[in-house]
């Protein structure tokens, strides 16, 4: 294997569009009816909405590639999520998802890392992450990096609400 990661662009989205998409259905794809799924995914990951974010200047995406073909990636920007302790300036790791294939050998740390840079990269801030409630390693990696839960909230696909816990690290 000869991964790497890098900084997405525009012309990544379709690629970012795929790649989400499958890890997303990979990850959590069995806990939801189909239409649900099918529902989410067409919302949540049209080639269109990656385009926008890959353009925009508050938001930064990393594509973990194997061999120039994308296993991986992580999206950070400004914190979306409802918490009244929510600032003006806070900033959120959005997605860090790595394939089956390619996972515990680090590389999911390392894109954690870029995006954490980025997030920093003015100086320090509250950062956030959103994590499932019963995703117990991811919330064993994000307290391992100081983050600690500080809230709750339904994150919808489709008709099906999943409890989500809101982790925060201050400044």
């Amino acid at each position: 294997m000869s991964l790497t990661i890098r900084r997405a662009t525009p012309d990544d989205a379709t690629t970012l569009s795929s790649l989400a998409t499958r890890t997303f259905t990979q990850t959590f794809g069995h806990l939801y009816p189909a239409e649900d799924l099918a529902s989410f995914l067409a919302d949540a990951y049209p080639p269109e909405k990656q385009a926008v974010i890959l353009g925009h200047p508050d938001y930064a995406v990393w594509l973990l590639e194997d061999g120039g073909e994308a296993v991986g990636h992580a999206a950070a920007g400004p914190c979306g999520l409802p918490h009244a302790d929510v600032q003006r300036g806070d900033g959120e790791l959005k997605r860090l998802y790595v394939l089956a294939s390619h996972q515990n050998g680090g590389w999911g740390g390392r894109l954690f890392d870029e995006a954490e840079r980025w997030l920093l990269r003015d100086g320090p801030r509250t950062l956030w992450v959103g994590v499932w409630s019963e995703n117990l390693g991811a919330q064993r990696f994000y307290a391992r990096h100081g983050f600690a839960k500080v809230g709750t909230y339904e994150f919808p696909v489709g008709r099906v609400r999943d409890l989500e816990f809101i982790l925060r690290r201050p400044a």
